[in-house]
């Protein structure tokens, strides 16, 4: 079959983990393909020689320059829809999708059964969430892969040779902006709150973003009872007869929910009688961590995979199986009763906040690139949990006002640097804040662009400082 695309003059908006995929597909179906991009590092430049091979043209630093005779725009998830080269297709008629639609178009162009797609997304516990879900499909015996905003490309899975039974879907509200026709099996928002506001310009807009991922949907919007606008998002998609809304709460679960009876996870949704029976599906010992989010996050996937059929039996192995990726409640180590936590992957103040609720007392270090985010909130919510606080980044003194508003009896160090050794000196002042029984936990409430590459970096500057500090001390004893 020839594909749509062939033979298409397609401009590329990007390079990095979903450019370099998309123009590599896209050139492979016959298109004509140009990539712009608007910074030229090192980087950028082997990627593009890597293109150039396979016939793609590459424009380092040009961003904003819409090629002549462009048919169609390529986006991937950093370029803003404000972008001037967004500006200029739209003037010149040119439709602009991003790389997640593409890839859901090519799905039809296939010789083979398209894998239904069971989506996440949310302001926080996407990747966490998408991963237990894989594990249990995995469990149930499926031929599934963890795909999209993940970090693995959806055109590697929809044009490869192996088979799948169904994907497990990682998507952000960028992609989900540039995606109009994606519809899925199931879908779950697992929380909303204020987060990459510089792009997507207002709260509502971002909301509504996330919301696409309902659209249309097959058999079940999953929704988080304790977060009432993720279930408002249900009640205004557009869905399949005959879809449901499925929630999942931290208490006990109504009919067509999830949730927990005493330390059981339960399912009231997918049995034969929602009114009067619940189905065991795990204890909260299977789970890595006891955290509240980890437990939410846990009942999502098991909603999408009962969704989808899987039997309990499943869900508790999935759950045994799975296993949290670095930076995400990580314990580092314990050094003179102390306990070092990296979690690195709190990028915002939701993901922030839910991990200050998982630990009493904390040694707090926080900071770095805000986005556009206030701290108020945060601060007042954990105040009583925090036996000091260290500041770091670009924007620590949004968080050090909210401090002295919300918590002024809360000792602060606040460390005017932005290099990446300042994590080491974070360390040191923590350790003269912590006490016997104390967590310092790395939860920064902010991007680590100021000082890191990205929150990986950050994190493992954090664990190293941590094991120098460990090695120190057993050295003396």
């Amino acid at each position: 079959m020839t594909s749509q695309y062939a033979g298409r003059r397609i401009t590329v908006a990007g390079l990095g983990v979903s450019g370099v995929p998309a123009a590599r597909a896209l050139r492979g179906l016959g298109a004509l393909v140009t990539v712009v991009n608007g910074s030229d590092g090192e980087r950028q430049r082997a990627e593009a020689a890597e293109l150039e091979a396979l016939g793609v043209t590459v424009r380092l630093g040009d961003g904003a320059t819409l090629p002549e005779g462009t048919e169609l725009v390529v986006t991937t998830p950093g370029w803003k829809p404000t972008s001037p080269l967004f500006e200029a297709a739209a003037q010149a008629g040119v439709p602009v999708v991003g790389d997640v639609e593409v890839a859901w178009r090519l799905r039809a162009e296939q010789d083979r059964p398209a894998a239904p797609w069971l989506a996440v997304t949310g302001t926080n516990g996407k990747t966490t969430t998408v991963r237990m879900l894989t594990a249990i499909l995995e469990a149930a015996g499926l031929r599934t892969a963890a795909v999209g905003n993940i970090g693995v490309s959806l055109f590697d899975v929809v044009l490869g040779e192996r088979e799948y039974d169904v994907l497990a879907v990682e998507l952000s509200s960028y992609q989900l902006h540039w995606a109009p026709s994606l519809r899925a099996h199931s879908a779950a928002v697992l929380n909303l709150a204020p987060d990459h506001l510089d792009w997507h310009g207002s709260m509502e807009a971002y909301a509504a973003d996330k919301g696409r991922v309902y659209e249309g949907n097959q058999v079940a919007c999953v929704y988080n009872v304790a977060d009432p606008a993720t279930e408002e998002l249900v009640r205004a998609a557009d869905v399949a007869e005959g879809c449901r809304a499925i929630g999942f709460t931290l208490g006990t679960p109504g009919p067509s929910q999830l949730g927990l009876v005493d330390d059981i996870l339960v399912d009231r949704a997918f049995v034969p009688d929602r009114q009067r029976q619940a189905q065991e599906l795990a204890e909260i010992s299977d789970l890595a961590s006891p955290a509240p989010h980890n437990i939410a996050n846990a009942l999502a996937a098991a909603a999408l995979a009962r969704a989808y059929g899987v039997p309990p039996a499943a869900v508790r192995e999935g759950l045994r199986a799975f296993r949290p990726e670095a930076h995400r409640i990580e314990h580092v180590a314990t050094v003179d009763r102390v306990d070092f936590v990296d979690d690195s992957k709190a990028t915002n103040t939701h993901a922030a906040q839910a991990s200050l609720a998982a630990y009493e007392p904390i040694v707090w270090i926080a900071g770095g690139l805000a986005k556009g985010a206030t701290f108020d909130e945060l601060v007042s919510a954990s105040a009583s949990r925090l036996r000091g606080v260290v500041l770091i980044g670009a924007d620590r003194a949004l968080i050090r006002d909210a401090l002295a508003r919300h918590a002024p009896q809360v000792p602060v160090v606040d460390l005017d640097r932005t290099d990446t050794g300042a994590m080491s000196a974070a360390v040191q002042a923590a350790v003269g804040l912590a006490e016997p029984g104390d967590t310092v936990l790395l939860a920064p409430a902010c991007a680590s662009m100021d000082m890191f590459t990205n929150y990986n970096k950050r994190g493992e500057a954090f664990a190293d400082a941590v094991r120098v500090l460990a090695s120190g001390r057993a050295a003396h004893e």
